[in-house]
């Protein structure tokens, strides 16, 4: 039953452990303790980003702003903590605007019945340019010194907002799994007319996942703020990406109603130890995008062969 239920999740994790015990013999600096440290650097923006993805992805929806989202409310965080000094009203403003941006994707894509891909990408295109044009083009670097405690901040040698961003993958991992806006989001992805006839509100069920991707891209924004106590309009910038392709090649289907927070989890650690191993192996970040696209696509190739397959073996 668990090899059956976990399938994608299963395949991910041996290719994971494959991939890492190839790369520990070609490069020795792999699996050392800097390295590691290092490697969970990478991953915590992008998995954060992925665990608002995940919900948008399971009600067959996408959100490709959430990287510029992520960008945005980071410059007007930035912006307003360094202008007041005051970090609480900072983070509360990032927070606040990733919120927003995912409430009007919803709303656009749940309310108003807009394509999720016409809608994210539009905004996209705002949150990317309003974000130059707050700036000028120019970053921000006189944030408050105390906004670095936030990442730098240990217990026993480890980050505290490791263990919070792994808290944070459990507590939505939970969420999916066990409440009504987790059964909702896999039914509007399985079969939307459906879920409306059973009495979901799939208007509302489909704003909420858009609403939660806005947020962990606030999230995120605080993050970064706070582990380069800087801003940069780059910051974001393509970002959506890697989430989306982390939530893919942990086995989230594009199409909607499959996925896990576990599968994209260990797709957030699978993309990051690709990028960071290639690294260390001195490849061209030119063909590592190569790379990663090529597993990206190789993955959904598997995933249709197998459902394929699956399906023979039904009838």
């Amino acid at each position: 039953m668990v090899l059956t239920n976990y399938r994608s999740e299963i395949g991910v994790f041996v290719a994971l452990i494959l991939y890492c015990a190839v790369i520990s013999v070609l490069s020795p600096h792999f699996l050392t303790g800097r390295n590691m440290l290092n490697l969970f650097s990478q991953l915590s923006v992008v998995g954060l980003l992925a665990i608002g993805e995940l919900f948008v992805l399971l009600t067959g929806g996408i959100d490709l702003s959430v990287g510029n989202t992520m960008g945005l409310s980071c410059m007007a965080g930035g912006m307003v903590m360094a202008s007041t000094q005051n970090i609480a009203a900072g983070i509360i403003v990032a927070l606040a605007i990733g919120l927003l941006c995912g409430v009007v994707n919803g709303y656009l894509v749940g309310y108003v019945g807009l394509p999720a891909f016409i809608v994210t990408l539009g905004m996209m295109g705002i949150t990317r340019n309003a974000d130059y044009l707050m700036c000028g083009g120019i970053g921000i670097n006189n944030l408050p010194e105390g906004i670095k405690m936030l990442t730098k901040a240990k217990v026993l040698g480890i980050n505290v907002y490791y263990i919070i961003i792994i808290l944070l993958f459990i507590l939505m991992g939970w969420i999916l799994s066990n409440t009504k806006l987790g059964r909702n989001t896999y039914a509007i992805g399985s079969n939307k007319n459906a879920a409306r006839l059973s009495g979901v509100n799939t208007k509302l069920a489909t704003l909420l996942p858009y609403a939660i991707s806005g947020l962990f891209a606030g999230i995120g924004a605080v993050i970064l703020m706070s582990r380069f106590a800087a801003v940069d309009p780059n910051y974001g910038s393509g970002n959506e990406m890697n989430a989306i392709a982390a939530c893919v090649v942990g086995g989230t289907s594009l199409a909607g109603g499959k996925g896990s927070m576990l599968g994209t989890f260990i797709g957030v650690v699978l993309m990051a130890c690709i990028s960071n191993g290639l690294d260390l192996l001195g490849v061209s970040p030119y063909w590592q995008g190569v790379t990663i696209g090529c597993v990206i696509i190789g993955v959904l190739l598997i995933e249709t062969y197998s459902e394929k397959v699956r399906g023979k073996s039904k009838k």
